[in-house]
């Protein structure tokens, strides 16, 4: 469930920020390209999340 919700949010940031700064620049929208990249993070987030960072416990 945790990899649907990280896709979910990647994908609703990743376009909410290229909306945001196309329309500041005046260029063109591209959801494609927005949600490609959405989904590079959140790849890049399901590699740092399994493999990068480890939970240390101490008993």
């Amino acid at each position: 469930m945790r990899y649907i919700w990280t896709i979910i949010w990647a994908l609703l940031l990743s376009n909410m920020a290229f909306y945001v700064l196309s329309s500041m620049q005046g260029g063109e929208y591209s959801f494609g390209l927005a949600s490609g990249i959405g989904l590079v993070f959140a790849l890049f987030v399901f590699v740092l999340g399994d493999a990068g960072i480890k939970d240390e416990t101490t008993d």
